[in-house]
């Protein structure tokens, strides 16, 4: 049976909700019809935002995608695991950086339980379709070791092998679990295929089930079947998007959740299926066009970490609901843990979003912080320059305040007037200032985050 206690809906095992958390891979914030798109088009997404609560201002923990993942499915900030971009984390030009970047940690350490393991070992049967990048199978880090009873197609890649059939590359790397296909079959369809089978697998089981399916979609290359590419190239362009190629990805992707949706209508489970849609990072810009606010995936603006998150959580979130107040995808974990009941195996940095979502509270009084101490190349000049150099921010409140560690400088945005972040106020509000940077070195105290102190040799000064 069900019941409320604690302000939470909690259930008997028999009784718990499955859940289907669906990942997409460089989705930015603005790539869906429902978050402002003139272009693209994303039918089945726009209905999930009308059957579910949106989230207005929703954060993944890092902006870019392995430290995010990381973050998600272990409901850690990314000083607690060490995996703070896509190695290496000393990218770009040698003579431009002017520290030594803390060493990066590549897969997710075996003592950190994940939210595989947290389902698995409260009766859910578990499975991961699509990329996990977080480590591999053969050595104990994939999802195979990491509480899931199913895996396909998730290994250490961060890129797809390939987006066609057989899925392999130049250099014979293969994603696994998808061995036998059709010629020019695609990625995103046939990873949606294996999503399904799983549902179906699974719905008629003694136990719930919890799916992760994590896409390739939208992230590079920026390939298409091509009956869809022509389909943009022949529609006007927008204002904002108009690259008929990405326009056919977000297509796909939009296609999937559809079918994924459909299928749990179909097998009469919509009222006890949890569903979620979500972006690991922001969108890579220039491919798409973050119009509402700076900068795009890899970037300590609002562009790189700020994504679209509808939530549908039967009995629970209402139809059409949204919300404004600041998340970030570390409260899964959390959120989950509190739901099943689960043992708390150590100290998360997310916080339970339930009285979010059944509208319990509007609010809730939290900072929220990012740590990224290493380098990024920029795509344009040719990676001369950077998309990002070291830094920590903090949100709190209306305030954001990016912390730089090369020349300890700082740029102060209120959000509320300004998400575009195009007026750096922080010479204007010196107390601000102060305050955020405190709670920024007390963050760090407390997480013992690692934060880069050594010249780089190699650098030269423009002066």
């Amino acid at each position: 049976m069900c019941f409320f206690v604690a302000a939470h809906y909690l259930c008997s095992q028999e009784n718990r909700l499955n859940v289907v958390f669906i990942m997409a891979d460089d989705l930015g914030l603005n790539d869906t019809g429902y978050t402002g798109s003139d272009f693209y088009e994303t039918p089945n997404i726009d209905k999930l935002s009308k059957d579910g609560m949106v989230f207005t201002t929703a954060y993944s923990s890092a902006a870019n995608s392995a430290p995010s993942r990381a973050c998600f499915m272990s409901g850690l900030y990314t000083p607690r695991h060490g995996i703070f971009t896509v190695s290496p984390p000393d990218r770009g030009d040698r003579t431009k950086r002017k520290l030594i970047s803390v060493p990066n940690t590549e897969d997710l350490r075996r003592d950190i339980p994940t939210m595989g393991e947290l389902f698995q070992r409260n009766g859910y049967r578990c499975g991961h379709v699509g990329k996990w990048h977080l480590g591999d199978d053969a050595d104990g880090t994939g999802p195979l070791s990491r509480g899931f009873d199913v895996n396909i197609a998730g290994g250490r890649a961060g890129t797809p092998y390939s987006y066609y059939y057989p899925y392999c590359n130049s250099k014979n790397q293969c994603h696994i679990g998808l061995e036998n296909g059709t010629p020019g079959e695609y990625l995103t369809d046939r990873l949606t295929d294996e999503a399904v089978r799983f549902i179906r697998e699974s719905a008629n089981g003694e136990k719930p089930f919890f799916l992760y399916m994590a896409h390739h979609a939208v992230h590079t290359p920026i390939t298409a079947p091509q009956n869809i590419v022509d389909k943009y190239k022949n529609k006007p362009v927008g204002k904002y998007h108009n690259d008929p190629v990405y326009a056919a990805m977000v297509e796909t992707l939009d296609n999937s959740v559809g079918k994924i949706c459909d299928i749990i209508d179909s097998l009469g489970i919509s009222d006890n299926t949890i569903i979620i849609f979500n972006s690991d990072n922001g969108g890579s810009e220039p491919i798409t066009d973050n119009f509402m606010v700076r900068g795009g995936k890899g970037m300590p603006y609002e562009g790189g970490n700020r994504v679209p998150l509808i939530i549908k959580w039967p009995k629970v979130t209402e139809a059409g609901s949204v919300s404004d107040c600041p998340v970030n995808n570390i409260d899964f974990f959390p959120t989950f843990q509190t739901y099943l009941e689960g043992e708390a195996a150590k100290e998360l940095d997310g916080v339970d979003i339930y009285p979010l979502l059944s509208r319990q509270k509007a609010s809730m009084d939290r900072d929220l912080f990012w740590h990224f101490p290493a380098y990024l190349e920029s795509y344009t000049d040719n990676g001369k320059g950077f998309r990002a150099k070291p830094y920590t921010s903090v949100r709190s409140g209306k305030w954001k305040l990016i912390y730089y560690y090369e020349d300890k400088n700082v740029e102060l945005f209120n959000l509320e007037e300004d998400m575009k972040e195009v007026h750096d106020i922080s010479t204007a509000n010196p107390e601000v200032v102060s305050d955020l940077k405190t709670k920024i070195f007390d963050w760090i105290d407390k997480t013992q985050a690692p934060f880069p102190t050594k010249p780089n040799p190699y650098y030269e000064s423009s002066l």
